[in-house]
């Protein structure tokens, strides 16, 4: 992981999943990640035939949507996002060891206390999964 994405992220190996982050014209975020082989949760799941969790993937997604707005200045420096609500969460393309994810995230509604996004992660072309979801924010001095 890049400097930059620990600067923007209070998360550390084996549980950061963004790799970069770029900022877009239009107010959008795009994120990569690309899980290779060592990743833990491979070692247990379906050995034979590994795929990236689903909860991993929503994860990722609210990760760089975190980084985005840390990125772009949206939401002051030092916050913490936590996870509040998942909603519509979709699969529909398996990811495997070595594949590059695309993550593409919009901002819904932001305000002090709380971010809803909406992202879609892609394997090339292929949407593999898509939620919304909202995330509290708060300051790791005051948990």
């Amino acid at each position: 992981m890049s400097d930059e994405i620990k600067e923007l992220l209070p998360h550390r190996d084996p549980f950061l999943f963004v790799d970069s982050i770029d900022v877009n014209e239009d107010g959008t975020y795009t994120g990569y990640r690309t899980f290779t082989e060592k990743e833990f949760f491979f070692k247990g799941h379906f050995p034979a035939y590994p795929v990236v969790p689903g909860v991993v993937l929503i994860e990722t997604m609210a990760q760089c949507g975190g980084a985005g707005v840390g990125k772009a200045g949206v939401i002051e420096k030092g916050k913490i996002f936590f996870l509040a609500t998942i909603e519509k969460a979709k699969f529909r393309k398996q990811v495997r060891p070595d594949d590059k994810v695309r993550i593409e995230i919009e901002n819904i509604r932001i305000s002090s206390a709380m971010i809803k996004q909406a992202g879609k992660a892609y394997v090339g072309d292929d949407v593999a999964a898509e939620a919304s979801w909202m995330c509290l924010i708060g300051s790791a001095d005051k948990l």
